[in-house]
C-alpha cells in the first residue's frame, strides 16, 4: 500500500505475505483482517467467533506475533508476513509440526473451531517460553475459549512440546 492516505469509499490494495507466499487482495481501509484472509484470500483456516477479541479463534501470527485478526484492519497487514494454521506444517509434504502433531496425540482439539487460534498462540507463546509449568501454559491458554476440550489436553499438548523442545537444546 503506497503512504497516500487511505479513503474510506475506496479500496486499497494490501500486499501481504501469506504462510509464506506473496498474496495480495483489496480492502476498505475498515475490512478486518479476518474478513480479508477469509473473503478476499480464500484462507478460511482462520475462524471467526466473537468478532470482539474475546474468544481468541480468529488468532494468527503477524511478523511471528500472535493477534487477533477480528481487531487488525487489513490494511495494518499491509506489507507484512501473516502464519495461519495452514502455514505451520512442516514441509512441502503437509508434514504435522510438532505442536500439531502433539495437538492430535492428545486429542487436543474435538469441534475444532477454536484450534487454529490456539495454535496460533502456543506457537509464538513456545518461541519466547522455553520452561514453562503448567500454570503459565493455563495462563496463555485464558486469552481463547474453548467449550470441547475442558483445557486439558491442550496443556498436555503444550506440555509435551516444550519438554521436547527443551531436550533438543536451543534453537537456532
Amino acid at each position: 500500500m503506497s503512504s497516500s492516505t487511505l479513503q474510506a469509499s475506496r479500496l486499497h490494495r494490501i500486499e501481504l505475505e501469506l504462510d509464506g507466499r506473496a498474496r495480495s487482495g483489496h480492502a476498505h481501509p475498515r475490512t478486518l483482517l479476518s474478513d480479508f484472509l477469509r473473503e478476499g484470500l480464500g484462507a478460511t483456516g482462520t475462524h471467526v467467533g466473537c468478532e470482539h477479541g474475546v474468544c481468541g479463534a480468529c488468532t494468527v501470527r503477524i511478523d511471528g506475533v500472535a493477534q487477533r485478526a477480528c481487531l487488525t484492519l487489513a490494511v495494518q497487514a499491509d506489507g507484512r508476513r501473516v502464519d495461519t494454521v495452514h502455514g505451520m506444517a512442516a514441509g512441502e509434504d503437509g508434514r504435522l509440526s510438532d505442536l500439531q502433531a502433539a495437538f492430535k496425540r492428545h486429542h487436543a482439539l474435538q469441534c475444532g473451531f477454536c484450534t487454529a487460534g490456539i495454535l496460533a498462540s502456543c506457537a509464538d507463546w513456545l518461541e519466547r517460553v522455553r520452561a514453562p509449568d503448567e500454570r503459565q501454559v493455563r495462563d496463555m491458554l485464558s486469552g481463547h475459549l474453548c467449550r470441547c476440550t475442558g483445557y486439558t489436553p491442550i496443556v498436555a499438548a503444550v506440555m509435551e512440546v516444550a519438554r521436547q523442545r527443551a531436550a533438543a537444546g536451543p534453537a537456532d
